[in-house]
């Protein structure tokens, strides 16, 4: 019998364009993306290919019932299970799932990273550290700007309109006040170099420690 200790799963959650990402890539480098799982929260929007493309548009793409959470949470566990799972690839400019799927192998270290992964409380269970990056409003919406133009075919006009109608609403509602449950909160994200070292330092002491045992039975 083969006995593992179970992974550390961390949450970097934030508004939208704070920089979580930029803390998870980060982490990523300075721990070793070899032994980091790595669950990205955008990969699981729902697909939304039964609808016309004019409705797609109109989908609240910032409220939790957009995100397939269940889906994650199942991922979640298998993960701790030390079961290897596959991940959905989303495509931003059809709102819709790729037939692609990324096969991401268990590790000792779980990072999941996404701007509502702190408001599911079925989710936010399943993390062992939840860190929170906080950054000015202004910021946040010109580095969306300029994201949402470069990578996902949108116009200025369009990441405006999205921005006043569901973004900041919505991360007034839900959001903002998932920064209560932070066990660590990073201002100013990746920028942010004394905060990233001290939680990098943590997460390297804590797979120190928490070395995998096995135990063969005879």
């Amino acid at each position: 019998m083969i006995k593992r200790k179970t992974p550390l799963v961390i949450g970097i959650a934030g508004g939208s364009g704070s920089g979580k990402t930029t803390v998870a890539n980060e982490i990523l480098k300075s721990v070793g993306s070899h032994r980091i799982a790595f669950l990205p929260h955008d990969a699981y929007y729902r697909d939304l290919s039964s609808l016309p493309e004019n409705q797609r548009k109109l989908v609240n793409f910032d409220h939790p019932n957009s995100l397939e959470n269940e889906l994650l949470i199942e991922h979640v566990i298998q993960l701790k299970n030390w079961e290897k799972i596959n991940l959905p690839v989303y495509d931003f400019t059809t709102h819709t799932r790729t037939s692609q799927l990324v096969q991401v192998e268990p590790q000792l270290v779980i990072v999941v990273e996404g701007i509502l992964i702190f408001a599911e409380p079925k989710l936010r269970d399943l993390f062992d550290v939840k860190i929170f990056v906080d950054t000015d409003d202004d910021i946040r919406f010109i580095r969306r700007l300029q994201r949402d133009i470069a990578e996902r075919g949108r116009s200025m006009d369009m990441v405006i309109t999205q921005y006043l109608t569901t973004v900041r609403p919505m991360h007034l509602d839900f959001v903002e006040p998932s920064k209560r449950y932070a066990d660590v909160i990073i201002p100013e994200g990746g920028r942010n170099q004394v905060a990233l070292d001290m939680v990098i330092a943590r997460i390297e002491s804590l797979l120190k420690t928490n070395v995998i045992n096995v135990e063969l039975d005879t």
